[in-house]
């Protein structure tokens, strides 16, 4: 209960440095971040083999890729508490010839970022690479991909979803944010997405379903599928989370998938998350 308590603690800072970030370069998308904050911080503080001392290969540890790209703000803070760099760059989010732009990308050289992201589509298949590499290579360790509900909709998913289980890879995770928003509005209005876990299950897969805002499931099914019998069959989570989880006001609407808050909005907002391990220094917020 105290460990689950400490990431809880965690996750709360994470998603003030969500809002602040987002809100101090007036651009972002703060949504899906916060749905999303229980996992990266379940994944990097407790789960993940990790070293912030970062090589680029990932050999012989954990790695994750971030899919969709748009909700940096969520991976930046993690990484940062995590030991990636100094929490201060923050406030650095989405400025001209910053490291961290507003999707992730490798030639500013952050620690942490492998790959560039948010062409939506394409990180499974380069998870689904790297998995293959590391079987290939006698490496044990496992390889995570965060995913979105709408990004279900891009054909590339489902070429990967081919890929997966030709090649037994079940070293391979992929999470689907299953938050039922996009840009454009709810997937059941703009292309339907339903039934994930028997579409997946259909393409070979092992399939698990999680509450991606209860700290305490996000550990234990985590938890489980890594430590299962290695089946030949990767591994696919549906987790269910609230877009603009812990600020009311964004909660469960695809109108914060991309829009920053005003001044008032974002002190309502970080009225409503305890800071727990010290903002990052910026002026006005």
């Amino acid at each position: 209960m105290a460990e689950i308590k400490k990431l809880e603690r965690i996750a709360s800072q994470v998603r003030r440095d969500i809002i602040r970030q987002v809100y101090l370069s007036q651009s972002g998308h703060p949504g899906g971040s916060l749905g999303c904050t229980d996992l990266l911080v379940a994944l990097y503080f407790k789960i993940m083999k990790h070293d912030p001392a970062f090589n680029m290969d990932g050999a012989g540890e954990d790695v994750f890729f971030l899919s969709n790209g748009h909700i940096s703000p969520v991976w930046y803070s993690v990484l940062a508490h995590a030991g990636y760099f100094p929490p201060s760059e923050l406030k650095t989010f989405r400025e001209l010839n910053s490291r961290l732009q507003g999707h992730p990308t490798t030639h500013e050289d952050l620690p942490g970022i492998r790959v560039a992201s948010g062409s939506l589509g394409q990180g499974i298949s380069v998870a689904a690479g790297l998995a293959l590499a590391k079987k290939m290579n006698g490496d044990d360790r496992n390889v995570f991909v965060l995913t979105g509900d709408g990004e279900q909709q891009e054909g590339q998913i489902w070429e990967a979803a081919l890929f997966g289980p030709h090649n037994k890879l079940d070293n391979l995770i992929v999470i689907i944010d299953r938050n039922g928003q996009q840009i454009d509005g709810p997937t059941t209005e703009v292309l339907e997405v339903d039934d994930l876990g028997k579409k997946w299950e259909a393409f070979g897969w092992t399939v698990e379903h999680m509450d991606g805002n209860n700290m305490t499931e996000v550990i234990e099914t985590l938890q489980r599928v890594v430590k299962q019998e290695k089946n030949g069959k990767p591994v696919c989570i549906v987790m269910k989370t609230e877009m603009g989880k812990g600020v009311d006001f964004m909660e469960g609407t695809h109108h914060w998938h991309g829009k920053a808050p005003n001044e008032e909005q974002a002190k309502n907002a970080l009225g409503q998350l305890e800071e727990t391990l010290g903002d990052f220094p910026a002026e006005g917020i």
